[in-house]
């Protein structure tokens, strides 16, 4: 697990929950055993770690005294919730059940899930994680498949885990995301949490067989992915937990500011997972280059693009590297799309210096770019042509 304090003693609450009796969808405490053989440095990322489980709890002040304990103690917070959601009648909220929960009494002894949100807001960003293993009932299942932002946790905080629809008639769903979890945790293997997440997810999925998964990836919203048995050739790829389809799909419809942002997390995760000079950290550098230009700013992508080449060199990628002389291309073909005198002359310097370094395939593109700028001096153009 990614942490930002490494030396810092973390904390880990386990929370289990479902009602009692014929209300119950998951056996959620199952999966407690299997997380208390973990050792608690396993589940925060540190040498040492507090941990805490709240097993079927019944109040929910309770529970939100507990929490806000964890919240307040230093060094990194790891929150591990399985249970099962349900929407409250008068606002459509969702709640995590607790023992004594039952549709009439929802809203007096359930979990409200924006007090969740709300506590871990105090927390600084990037020190905090969630882990989840959630079965929703029908309402809540088919407000999450037009409402993918219904469980968004506050800014900083690293979500991962899953949500399925409601188990059979007289069917019990078993949290097998947390115990695939803890069992690769058990083998000694101690994986990045975004690949950890990838093994947990495929092996609960090919275990329960599910239909339909909810899978969050590091706080974005969540994309739905097909079970095993319902993957055909034409289904798309193994990648079925690759944030950059729905990135791009966002960008698609408008939405580049959310895209963008996605973007930027998930390279700042390749960074802390894999290291700044990564090919992870470098894709998705590119990725923010490219919604730039699909967002009509074409300084920023020339901007983006020209770091991007300067990583891949860096990184003892020679001159003549496809992908260094696709970065480089790309950033003058942005400059190129410039109207703004000031920020065009700006970004010149930098991108003759690395034309010098990268000719490029394109014969003379360093010579065009030259006259260019020196034709725009010498005429005093107001805008570029």
């Amino acid at each position: 697990m990614v942490i930002d304090t490494e030396d810092a003693a973390g904390t880990a609450l386990l929370l289990a929950a479902a009602p009692v009796g014929k209300g119950r969808l998951i056996d959620a405490v199952g999966v407690l055993p299997a997380l208390a053989a973990v050792p608690p440095g396993a589940l925060t990322g540190t040498a040492a770690a507090t941990l805490v489980e709240l097993a079927d709890p019944l109040d929910p002040q309770a529970v939100l005294t507990r929490l806000r304990a964890a919240v307040a103690a230093p060094g990194p917070l790891s929150l591990y919730i399985a249970g099962q959601l349900h929407l409250d009648h008068r606002q459509r909220l969702p709640h995590l059940a607790l023992a004594r929960t039952s549709p009439a009494t929802l809203r007096y002894t359930a979990l409200p899930w924006h007090w969740i949100a709300g506590e871990l807001k105090l927390r600084r960003p990037g020190t905090t994680t969630v882990v989840l293993d959630l079965v929703a009932d029908d309402p809540t299942w088919q407000q999450l498949a037009t409402d993918r932002g219904l469980l968004a946790l506050c800014h900083g905080v690293r979500v991962y885990g899953r949500v399925v629809p409601p188990p059979g008639r007289r069917t019990i769903a078993s949290p097998d995301y947390l115990k695939a979890c803890a069992a690769i945790w058990r083998s000694g293997a101690r994986p990045p949490l975004a690949a950890l997440h990838e093994q947990a997810a495929a092996q609960a999925g090919a275990q329960s067989g599910t239909h339909a998964t909810l899978v969050f990836a590091a706080g974005f919203p969540p994309a739905p992915v097909p079970s095993a048995r319902q993957e055909s050739a034409t289904d798309r790829p193994a990648a079925d937990t690759d944030p950059l389809p729905s990135i791009l799909a966002a960008a698609a419809s408008g939405r580049h500011g959310e895209a963008a942002a996605a973007a930027a997390a998930w390279e700042q995760h390749a960074h802390r997972t894999y290291g700044s000079g990564s090919p992870q950290a470098v894709h998705w550098l590119e990725v923010r280059a490219d919604l730039a230009r699909l967002a009509g700013d074409p300084a920023a992508s020339c901007r983006l693009w020209m770091v991007a080449a300067e990583a891949r060199l860096a990184r003892q990628q020679t001159r003549d590297d496809r992908q260094v002389e696709g970065a480089v291309d790309r950033a003058h073909h942005q400059w190129e799309r410039l109207r703004d005198p000031d920020t065009a002359r700006a970004l010149a310097p930098a991108l003759i210096a690395l034309r010098r370094r990268v000719p490029g395939r394109q014969r003379g593109a360093l010579q065009v770019l030259q006259r260019r700028l020196e034709r725009w001096h010498d005429a005093g153009e107001g805008v570029m042509r």
